[in-house]
């Protein structure tokens, strides 16, 4: 691993959970992966997880269940080894960073809708997101970003190529999303359910980060639902022409959108899907939007 071969590693366990098509529990398997602690302060710190390299592809195809032509074509991609954030940042954390010496902009120390240390951050943009990297880069002494795209697919997968890292469905036992069926004007607006799978609950709020228990392969946790995540990425309307070597696509001038992974609390199962794309401006700042870091 490199970026953080002179710090201090240790070994973090979780719990991993596979369901079957209806979202039954069918193997709880204990596991453990190389992890690091980045100190911030006051006993704080971001656990850092090893993400193997390795080459996956990304995407997903027309017969997976809330497929759009945004997620195609798939291609194989070659990742090589970095480390991603356990959970996406937390307002603790947040907070820490963002009273360290600013390095472009000002940021918000408590920009968040749903408070609470242990929740998310949200209401952040990704020039906010840049400014915190910079931030904590300059403080740690590594070098902090936003993950790419296909480093967050990649990671969110943890070798799975199921819709969900939990398997063919998802439930709100396991997962913060909407699960509710929401009706405009007499239209099916969102399906609570997915596949097979059960109808739940609607929290309308964010969770504490790892309120489930519940870790992919990697140990990373809350990558389906809780809050949209930005990458480094510019949006695509699709893979056409798309990097096969893991790095950000980005173009020559400014982007118009950047790229959001991992869906939210306020959205149904499809959109938390391992594959969904969905997309926003640079200095939104939305009560559903936070990110993770990743240090290469």
């Amino acid at each position: 691993m490199s970026g953080m071969s002179n710090s201090p590693k240790s070994v973090c366990e979780f719990e991993m959970l596979m369901v079957d098509e209806l979202g039954q529990p069918q193997q709880r398997l204990s596991r453990s992966n190389q992890c690091r602690d980045e100190p911030l302060e006051n006993d704080l710190f971001i656990t850092m997880l090893a993400i193997p390299g390795g080459t996956f592809v990304m995407g997903t195809p027309q017969t997976e269940e809330g497929w759009h032509g945004n997620q195609s074509p798939q291609h194989s991609v070659d990742i090589t080894p970095f480390w991603m954030s356990q959970t996406p940042i937390t307002q603790a954390q947040w907070a820490a960073v963002a009273a360290m010496p600013k390095v472009k902009q000002s940021i918000i120390t408590e920009p968040s809708c749903f408070t609470g240390n242990h929740r998310p951050v949200e209401q952040v943009s990704w020039l906010d997101a840049l400014e915190f990297c910079d931030r904590l880069s300059v403080y740690s002494g590594h070098t902090y970003r936003l993950p790419t795209e296909a480093e967050w697919e990649y990671a969110c997968r943890a070798g799975t190529t199921t819709p969900f890292h939990f398997g063919a469905t998802i439930t709100t036992d396991i997962a913060n999303y909407s699960g509710v069926n929401w009706e405009y004007n007499g239209k099916l607006c969102n399906k609570g359910f997915y596949g097979k799978g059960p109808e739940g609950c609607d929290r309308k709020e964010t969770t504490e980060v790892k309120s489930f228990g519940v870790a992919n392969a990697f140990g990373l946790y809350d990558m389906h639902g809780l809050v949209r995540e930005w990458c480094l990425d510019c949006w695509h309307d699709n893979y056409e022409q798309a990097p096969t070597d893991g790095s950000a696509w980005n173009d020559d001038n400014e982007c118009s959108q950047q790229v959001l992974r991992g869906g939210s609390w306020n959205v149904g199962p499809r959109s938390c899907r391992s594959a969904f794309r969905s997309r926003s401006h640079s200095d939104s700042r939305l009560y559903d939007i936070g990110f993770r870091i990743v240090c290469t």
